[in-house]
């Protein structure tokens, strides 16, 4: 308590003084779930929190996607328009039986997309996509620059 501002409640932290003004719950937003404003924000949110790391070695270009509890059936990869790497799929809403009482949903659901431009060293016929433990990894192998040839010339005279 000591740490808790008086107006905000004994139940209220300095950290997160706002989230009893805006915290859903069936009492106050009997509706909250079916507004179309919230279903929005619920699918900016899901595209924009699709985390990526985009890296790039001497061999290959390598994208890691954070994408925990999705299965590889539920995501695509894709190489779209000669150069454009697109990531997408789509995480479901779970079942919810009437009986309970939900105290907070902070995970995302909805579809998500991602798209990267391909840079021209890109060996699109060989890119390849593994999932493991809630991270997929696309490998996207570089072409070998030719190595530079010297010739030496002859001087006539």
């Amino acid at each position: 308590m000591a740490l808790t501002p008086f107006f905000f409640g004994e139940d209220q932290s300095i950290f997160d003084p706002l989230d009893r003004f805006f915290e859903p719950s069936a009492d106050r937003f009997p509706l909250w779930d079916n507004a179309p404003s919230r279903r929005f924000a619920q699918d900016v949110s899901a595209i924009a929190s699709t985390r990526v790391d985009w890296v790039e070695t001497p061999e290959a270009h390598i994208f890691k996607a954070d994408l925990p509890g999705l299965k590889k059936e539920e995501v695509k990869v894709q190489v779209e328009d000669g150069r454009t790497l697109q990531i997408s799929g789509e995480r479901k809403k779970e079942e919810v039986e009437k009986t309970d009482k939900w105290h907070r949903v902070e995970r995302t659901q909805g579809s998500f997309l991602r798209r990267f431009r391909l840079p021209e060293n890109a060996k699109l016929e060989e890119v390849k996509a593994k999932a493991e433990d809630g991270v997929l990894t696309v490998t996207v192998p570089k072409i070998e620059k030719p190595k530079s040839e010297v010739k030496a010339i002859e001087i006539s005279g």
